[in-house]
């Protein structure tokens, strides 16, 4: 019996142990899992940017850090109530002279309880904290907007260029089959003395170049990847197969160019606006500096005063009081003009600056969408060059077969078709990155 319990407890020993170190290492095998994206479409990698990127939560962070500085300038609304104590010994006591004799003027020790509060009245710094509250907020969450405006955008491009250099690598795979089917033609024509050793060598050196641009292709994938990864904050060790569906791409690059702007859309108009309002108050407030402060006070004091310390705390004389306070300045060599009309400058110049913004906007409008057209122009006709390029290659290489074309117009129009598809990827995703530049000229990001 007493062997069967030792070995039990054993057992459970055993048991405990192991689990104390299995579950970690699954728990940290469940939250690497779900910190990987399972379909890595577009949108899901925006919404996983959006949550995971540090800017953007360091502007969350900032917004939380905007909120409780504002409750804590306007908690001076509120009473304050304090205490102190107080304990003092005096090694020498003063001594006065009265009426020709000397007089000791106090004990060796004293102490005190106080007990004070306030209550302000009329205060111009908490004044402006409690009028300004809500566009100081809103000032917060508008920068944290404009994060993630920024964070979309960018990874919405990187996902385009990785997305073009897939294509570039497909297109490449499909090159090098032909190359290698025409490379066997050419040999075979070769060993059966049809043709010299040129073409074969030819189809060697398309190939082997063929292969050499494929890996280079794929090591710039690579580091795409890795950038798109670093933009949305994506585990270093995690796989990101990005999805797509290319029929919805190429419906997606419509967009009205008729569009008119407006300038209140635009994020960094509106930060000028809140900041002008805020300028407003600051106007307001150096102007409140000819009116008193003015608050309320009091307190309720013990006092102990004994020689004996041992007997100090055994009679206490208290005292209180109350009253009002009213401080107005009266002189400050014009200080409070000068900061007035300071104030009233700095208004006017983001009057200036809320100028600069629209024409800068316009400008920046103008632009995306003359890059838009342009690149609009250039996709649709490069997808019409690769449909004439794979007719003309085809044609060719059946030519080539029975003998009429050379190989090196088969060489001419199967770089003509690859070009023509590279092109053609690179026309659609640069299409789409410039319909997000003008999308974001046109204020239509928001988060």
């Amino acid at each position: 019996m007493v062997r069967d319990h030792i070995i039990k407890r054993g057992s459970c020993f055993i048991l405990i142990v192991f689990l104390s170190f299995f579950y970690p290492v699954q728990a940290h095998s469940q939250q690497s899992t779900d910190s990987l994206l399972q379909e890595a479409t577009l949108p899901a990698i925006i919404q996983y940017a959006l949550k995971k990127q540090p800017a953007v939560q360091q502007s969350l962070i900032d917004e939380k850090i905007t909120e409780l500085q504002i409750k804590s300038k306007l908690s001076e609304w509120y009473p304050q109530v304090n205490f102190d104590y107080l304990y003092q010994h005096n090694f020498k006591v003063q001594t006065s002279v009265i009426g020709g004799n000397p007089v000791r003027l106090g004990v060796n020790n004293t102490s005190a309880f106080q007990f004070s509060a306030s209550q302000n009245i009329f205060d111009r710094d908490i004044l402006l904290a409690s009028r300004t509250k809500g566009n100081v907020a809103l000032q917060s969450k508008q920068q944290t907007e404009n994060t993630k405006i920024d964070v979309v955008v960018n990874v919405s491009k990187a996902f385009y260029d990785v997305l073009a250099t897939e294509q570039q690598i497909k297109v490449g795979d499909e090159n090098i089959v032909r190359l290698e089917k025409s490379f066997h033609d050419a040999k075979a024509q070769y060993d059966a003395g049809i043709v010299d050793k040129t073409d074969y060598k030819r189809a060697t050196i398309a190939l082997n170049n063929a292969k050499a641009l494929r890996k280079t292709n794929q090591e710039s994938l690579r580091a795409k990847t890795e950038y798109l990864k670093s933009l949305m904050n994506y585990p270093e060790t995690g796989i990101l197969d990005i999805t797509y569906d290319s029929v919805a791409l190429e419906n997606d690059i419509a967009l009205d160019t008729l569009r008119i702007i407006d300038y209140k859309q635009r994020v960094e108009y509106r930060q000028l606006e809140t900041q002008r309002k805020l300028l407003e108050a600051n106007v307001k407030y150096n102007k409140w500096s000819y009116l008193p402060s003015i608050s309320a006070n009091g307190a309720y004091n013990f006092n102990y005063l004994n020689n004996d310390f041992g007997k100090l705390y055994n009679q206490s004389f208290p005292n209180s009081y109350a009253g009002l306070t009213l401080a107005f300045p009266i002189f400050q060599g014009g200080k409070r003009k000068y900061e007035t009309q300071q104030a009233e400058w700095q208004l006017k110049r983001v009057d200036l600056a809320l100028v600069a913004a629209k024409n800068s906007i316009n400008a920046e409008y103008s632009a995306a969408l003359a890059d838009y057209k342009a690149s609009l122009a250039n996709y649709l006709t490069i997808r019409e060059n690769v449909l004439l390029a794979r007719e003309v290659y085809d044609v060719i290489q059946l030519q080539y077969r029975s003998g009429i074309k050379t190989y090196l117009e088969v060489v001419t129009a199967e770089a003509d078709l690859r070009t023509s598809e590279i092109n053609y990827f690179n026309a659609l995703y640069q299409v789409l990155s410039s319909k997000i530049d003008v999308q974001k000229s046109l204020g239509e990001i928001r988060f």
